[in-house]
């Protein structure tokens, strides 16, 4: 009997998940076959560099994703920036289950992650700040104001992520998007 063939979006989805909830370090190739709805086997015929491919791949994916739903989004000039705003904020939201899940970025920056995905993780993260320090521009903030607001405002929903899973409290989170909006809007 041939193997269920796994879409590539549940595939990506499914090793996100294990990376997000088990660190790089603590997720096995067990772990992630099943989070992929594949055999281990497949998994390797996949992805085979192994957990490193898998964690390039998930980086890769959640770059994409990030790009698509947000990125575009912020630039988009046919929109009304207030909802440009809105809307990043809600998929941002929606992204992080409402602050009760972890950031991937954050998950493989963990134990030996750094040393292995530190260049991509740390590309991500200054895509993060470019795309929201010209977004903040509109808003007729200087260039080092938007800049700012970019960083403390990625600064602010990792730090409230971990709180917020910490405290079992996801309205430091929330809270934390409602800031960010304040400070686009002063």
């Amino acid at each position: 009997m041939r193997p269920v063939k796994v879409e590539d979006k549940q595939l990506m989805e499914g090793l996100n998940q294990v990376f997000r909830s088990k660190g790089y370090e603590g997720a096995s190739l067990n772990e992630l076959a099943e989070g992929a709805g594949l055999k281990k086997a497949s998994l390797y015929h996949r992805f085979p560099d192994g957990k490193k491919g898998i964690g390039l791949a998930v980086l890769s994916y959640s770059s994409d994703w990030l790009h698509k739903n947000l990125y575009e989004l912020l630039m988009d000039k046919k929109v009304l920036k207030e909802e440009r705003l809105e809307t990043t904020l809600t998929r941002i939201k929606e992204l992080y289950g409402d602050g009760k899940e972890t950031c991937v970025l954050r998950s493989l920056s963990m134990e030996s992650g750094m040393e292995i995905f530190g260049d991509q993780i740390k590309e991500e993260m200054d895509r993060w700040i470019r795309n929201f320090t010209e977004f903040g521009l509109e808003f007729g903030l200087s260039r080092d104001q938007s800049t700012r607001i970019a960083k403390q405002g990625l600064i602010s929903i990792q730090g409230s992520l971990v709180v917020a899973n910490a405290m079992s409290d996801n309205s430091l989170f929330l809270d934390t998007l409602e800031d960010i909006k304040l400070k686009y809007k002063a």
